[in-house]
């Protein structure tokens, strides 16, 4: 693994434009940095992360079997009492699972450190299966990269197959997120061509728009049953909404599924831990109010509430130096205690591997970047080329 600098392309931004890539800047800063790129072998992806995505995924799906079984271990993970049975119907029934990404700390040179697992609403995904794909083919056209370079990046094709599999031919999918936020939303406009692609019917619907029928059915705006729909909401934000009442009767199939309640929480790092201890893959971890657990960590660490999300109400420990993320008001749940695992620096910046899973196989890498040790929302999403 090595950070490149590179040229960047005289009309990335054109090309980012035309391709509907609207979120190339954030408040005014670069989300989109192709300034540099990383560097990997072939060896290296295939056994360092996507190798260990495989099995770490499988351990995840053993931890949701027996979750879903377990009352103490669902309140462990703070899903909420009345909803708990909506989370065994979905496992139970097999309800499929269209995609996750974990984030990993990884340097080159040791195992990657799983940090979370990013399985229910992850975002980042047009920017990994199509635009860093495409930088590849143009720096290739261009000579800057030589013939033959490639990328672990088979996000888009595993995408529409597994949509084709989830759903027959013609079947229509709701597709739901805040309709005023720009990067979710081009997030799932992207997702709706992916379903198109898949020969399926997409139809969106805002996330504040969808209604419930006199049979508890959820319905959108025109009225009609809404039977499968990807939503780009959190189910720990759907289990205590007034209307997860009426999760029970809605009877309709989710993307990402219920189950995910279980993996998309950070309740469920100690849990792996206690279950695979010593793992190459895992960092130790504890639940914070596990005082003896947590002490046993040691003086380096990270303070993670359950459901934090882009670094919000981080606490970074390293000895005596403390680093904070933006405050967001997590942590009501509960946290949880994990060893720390410095992201490396190349060039001043810290790298996050993320690594993609559709279906239950891994299939691509994305790569965001910081100048803090917290990875923020507005980190800079970064190519990658396998030379």
């Amino acid at each position: 693994m090595e950070r490149i600098a590179a040229a960047e392309r005289s009309d990335w931004l054109a090309t980012a434009e035309r391709m509907g890539f609207t979120f190339h800047h954030l408040d005014d800063a670069r989300y989109w940095d192709e300034r540099a790129y990383y560097r990997f072998s072939l060896d290296e992806v295939e056994e360092r992360i996507e190798g260990p995505s495989g099995e770490l995924h499988a351990m995840c799906l053993d931890l949701v079997a027996e979750a879903t079984v377990s009352d103490a271990l669902m309140q462990r993970l703070a899903i909420p009492d009345g909803q708990r049975d909506v989370i065994a119907r979905s496992w139970a029934a097999r309800a499929p699972t269209l995609y996750g990404r974990f984030d990993f700390s990884y340097d080159g040179t040791g195992p990657a450190k799983l940090l979370e697992y990013n399985a229910d609403t992850p975002t980042s995904i047009f920017e990994t299966a199509l635009f860093q794909w495409q930088w590849l083919e143009d720096m290739i056209a261009s000579g800057a990269l030589p013939a033959g370079t490639d990328q672990y990046n088979r996000l888009h094709e595993a995408l529409v197959g597994r949509m084709g599999q989830i759903l027959t031919p013609g079947s229509l999918l709701h597709f739901a997120s805040d309709a005023d936020h720009p990067e979710d939303r081009q997030t799932v406009r992207y997702l709706e061509d992916v379903a198109r692609q898949a020969g399926l019917d997409p139809h969106f619907v805002a996330v504040d728009r969808i209604g419930v029928d006199e049979d508890g059915r959820f319905v959108d705006e025109d009225g009609t049953i809404i039977a499968a729909i990807f939503k780009l909401y959190p189910w720990e934000d759907m289990l205590r909404e007034p209307y997860a009442a009426h999760l029970a009767t809605a009877r309709a199939m989710f993307l990402e599924p219920a189950w995910k309640a279980v993996l998309s929480n950070k309740a469920m790092l100690p849990l792996l831990w206690e279950r695979h201890r010593g793992h190459p893959n895992l960092l130790p971890a504890a639940f914070a109010d596990d005082t003896d657990a947590a002490a046993a960590i040691g003086p380096r660490y990270v303070r993670k509430p359950f459901f934090s999300r882009e670094g919000w109400d981080i606490e970074l420990v390293d000895g005596t130096a403390v680093e904070r993320g933006p405050e967001g008001g997590y942590g009501a749940e509960g946290a949880i205690i994990q060893a720390l695992a410095p992201l490396p620096v190349f060039d001043g910046v810290r790298p996050v591997i993320g690594s993609w899973i559709v279906g239950d196989e891994p299939v691509a890498m994305s790569i965001r970047e910081d100048d803090a040790a917290i990875t923020r929302d507005l980190a800079r999403f970064v190519p990658h080329a396998i030379v």
